[in-house]
């Protein structure tokens, strides 16, 4: 009779829509699964996406964006497709990454692919190459920089690493709030690299995609929820929902978003105001492989900041055999890539040691040569590029390994640096009469051909000065000696905020357009500017940095032979190329350096210095130049001190990221240590034990679905054996109290209730693998399903979503 009473409330009649609704077959099903991941990797693509462009202010154009919008949906797009088709979840990202190679290979393999996407070794070989190549040029050139091959390689395979981590978290692992934490890399990483930090207009409209994804992740949830439910009633009957708290009113939905959404801007911005300020205290700094003077930020750039700081410290004093006080070489800008002046990297000749340098390239035996000898000892100067004297032909006493590079000669080390180093340089000092300058050839040999490159449509007024200034001059000396004059001349002013103010700092060909109109700048400018109008007339040449021979020393014990160099002493000159001569050093900032003995005859009463550096009637407050943002150059202190300054910033780096990864962690911890004090309390003890006892069972992976009973929920907790025999009777004790409390609501003793929900938590803890114990520890589930509850404006039961 029993069932004869309840088959008609299963009726036809009364349900209507059981008619409309066929049995599901398992394909079926999984294809609805599948179907609501695609909103999810949606919302993934548009949030990467819009935190990729906040790299903008750092790269010049967008075609790069485009080129990481295109990789980026071919993994996160072919993902969805893959689980469309059925692949088991752990081949998910595997496929991925090989989706990611096949890519790169079709966009950079250069022909080098079978079927243009399979690699092949020689397209393994073309990646390295892109790889050094872009690191090189990131290294090498300022903001915003000219996109090339390889920073373009370097981006869209970054671009592709992210997605797939995305992926991984969002959508395998169901953890999509640990997801956005990739995309910040190229969201944050303008705070890091210039002084504005990150674009706020960037940051909000990634907090809003944020949000969405966050949405976008509830809905799913729900309607994999939705479709778990159909499985398991095939007649379409669905059970009722008992115990289900109603939808609070007050601010819903849109009040949880404007909550989340206001602590991620504001979260946001905070750390973007922080990541310039932990910059310029030294936390990120050039390392060993990097250049001299900053990660990512031209040296040119970095001068005129060192220009701007009034105080120097010691960098290195030395004494010399030599006629003439040298200037001391770090580096060489030889290459302009797009707009910005560059060093040319070609990676450490270990054959190239040291200890028998060759003979400087182009110097014909007709020119008078000096053997000089000059012994130096760094104070405060740590860096890879050693300080020497233009055509070094030897170095002895350094520790490590140091090479010279055969096109620049500059010497660097791959594995050590400057600090407390003390060697002696050998070199040699030209001395080319006027009359062989001008008897030079015009017939450049291959290897400095490219020293004559400028980039695509520079701006006009560079060639057109360079014509009218040399206009009657008969050789390439002439010209060079009027270009020098012209810079030198009182047209132009010694200036180093001017460039700042007015926006045109650095020694960028476009910059240069715009210091030849305003006739104010400082060093940089007026080197890198005559190099470029010797270009356009057809003079290879290239910009030197390094230091200018100091002040002789006025202490009698340190003998009246040492010169002293301070970083107030950092420096940029041209040098130019001379067939017969090789690279010859100019001077065309006015008030600083020395003229070569062979311009003063032509140098029209332009004020001189001694070998002491600057001119004694330099105008106060227009130091001698300096350089330099690498570790201790620009702090000038004693080297000990710089490298604590650098220890400590790593170590509050590793902490701050430290923390970020223990943030979910002992943001759970702290909401079961408040309610279990609630607990002890006594009021609303058995709904709080209930849902923290859901919410760690959500984190040791046992699902909790929404329209299980009480009860229900605690015979398939026992029917797991995750309990033993005490702590299952402790987990009856729990639900009987919970029961209980429906019931009678007048406040009772939690002692016991307290101890059985810890023992029985405790026991779910100790029966899951290592892994759900470390998951439920650093990323617990159930406090990204709490916040995508409050992004519904939903409380309590309705945060246990599966």
């Amino acid at each position: 009779m029993t069932s004869l009473s309840t088959k008609p409330a299963l009726s036809m009649d009364t349900l209507p829509s059981q008619r409309a609704r066929p049995p599901r077959l398992p394909h079926s099903r999984r294809g609805t699964r599948d179907a609501a991941v695609w909103p999810l990797v949606v919302s993934l693509l548009l949030l990467l996406l819009i935190c990729c462009a906040a790299l903008g202010p750092l790269l010049r154009g967008s075609a790069w964006w485009w080129v990481c919008a295109a990789v980026a949906s071919a993994v996160l797009l072919g993902s969805a497709v893959f689980r469309r088709l059925g692949l088991p979840r752990p081949l998910v990202p595997v496929a991925n990454i090989a989706l990611l190679v096949a890519t790169l290979t079709l966009l950079f393999g250069g022909g080098t692919a079978v079927f243009w996407f399979i690699p092949t070794p020689q397209t393994v070989d073309t990646f390295a190459g892109l790889i050094d190549a872009g690191r090189a040029s990131v290294a090498q050139q300022s903001t915003p920089a000219e996109v090339t091959l390889g920073i373009l390689f370097l981006l869209a395979g970054g671009t592709g690493l992210i997605a797939i981590a995305m992926d991984l978290l969002a959508v395998t692992l169901r953890w999509p709030a640990l997801a956005a934490v990739g995309a910040l890399v190229p969201l944050l990483a303008p705070g890091f690299i210039i002084d504005d930090g990150a674009d706020i207009a960037a940051l909000t409209a990634a907090a809003i995609a944020f949000l969405l994804l966050l949405r976008v992740d509830v809905y799913v949830r729900r309607a994999q929820e939705a479709a778990q439910e159909s499985a398991r009633d095939p007649a379409g009957v669905r059970a009722p929902r008992v115990y289900r708290t109603q939808r609070p009113r007050g601010t819903g939905s849109i009040g949880g978003a404007v909550l989340v959404g206001t602590l991620t801007i504001v979260g946001a911005l905070i750390l973007s105001t922080l990541t310039p300020a932990l910059t310029t205290s030294g936390l990120v700094t050039a390392g060993p492989a990097g250049l001299l003077f900053g990660s990512g930020v031209s040296p040119l750039i970095n001068l005129g900041q060192d220009l701007r700081r009034p105080k120097a410290g010691p960098a290195f004093h030395y004494t010399s055999t030599g006629t003439e006080q040298p200037y001391f070489t770090l580096l060489t800008l030889d290459q302009v890539i797009g707009l910005t002046w560059t060093a040319r990297i070609d990676g450490a000749d270990t054959r190239n040691t040291v200890d028998d340098i060759a003979r400087p390239f182009g110097l014909d035996n007709s020119v008078e040569t000096l053997k000089a000898s000059t012994s130096v000892v760094i104070d405060g100067v740590n860096s890879h590029w050693l300080p020497a004297p233009a055509r070094a032909t030897k170095v002895e006493g350094l520790i490590g390994r140091w090479y010279w590079d055969s096109r620049t000669r500059a010497i660097a080390s791959t594995t050590g640096n400057t600090l407390s180093q003390t060697y002696t340089v050998s070199s040699l000092e030209i001395k080319p009469t006027a009359d062989q300058l001008r008897r030079s050839s015009t017939d450049y040999p291959a290897s400095v051909l490219g020293n004559l490159q400028l980039p695509v449509n520079p701006p006009p007024i560079i060639e057109q000065t360079a014509r009218q200034v040399t206009e009657g001059t008969s050789s390439g000396y002439d010209a060079a000696v009027a270009v020098q004059n012209y810079l030198r001349s009182s047209a132009f002013t010694y200036d180093t905020e001017a460039p700042v103010e007015d926006g045109y700092d650095g020694g960028g060909v476009d910059v240069i357009g715009v210091f030849l109109q305003q006739k104010r700048g400082y060093c940089v400018h007026f080197a890198a500017t005559m190099a470029a109008m010797a270009r356009t007339l057809g003079i290879p040449s290239r910009v030197s940095l390094g230091y200018l021979p100091g002040v002789k020393s006025q202490d009698f014990q340190q003998g009246l032979g040492q010169y002293d160099v301070d970083s107030h002493d950092l420096h940029a000159w041209p040098e130019l190329y001379f067939v017969g001569i090789g690279w010859v050093k100019f001077e065309p900032t006015p008030g600083r350096g020395s003229v070569p003995n062979f311009e003063q005859a032509v140098d029209a009463g332009t004020p001189t210095s001694g070998p002491g550096g600057a001119a004694a009637n330099s105008a106060p407050g227009l130091s001698v130049d300096r350089l330099a943002d690498d570790s201790a150059l620009e702090r000038g202190a004693t080297a000990p001190s710089a490298a604590s300054t650098n220890l400590l910033g790593i170590i509050g780096f590793s902490a701050l990221g430290l923390l970020v990864l223990l943030l979910p962690g002992i943001t759970r911890r702290m909401l079961r240590l408040s309610r279990m004090r609630r607990i002890h309390s006594a009021g609303g003890a058995a709904a709080l034990a209930w849902i923290e006892l859901q919410h760690t069972s959500l984190d040791h992976g046992i699902p909790v679905p929404v329209t299980e009973t009480p009860r229900a929920f605690t015979m398939r907790l026992e029917r797991l054996r995750r309990l033993d025999t005490e702590s299952t009777e402790a987990l009856d004790r729990v639900l009987l109290s919970l029961e209980r409390s429906r019931f009678d609501r007048s406040p009772k003793r939690a002692d016991t209730l307290a101890d059985d929900l810890t023992l029985v938590l405790r026991a779910l803890h100790a029966s899951a693998s290592v892994g759900i114990r470390l998951r439920a520890t650093f990323a617990p589930t159930s406090l990204f399903a709490a916040l995508g509850a409050v992004l519904l404006g939903e409380r309590r039961a309705r945060t246990l979503a599966p």
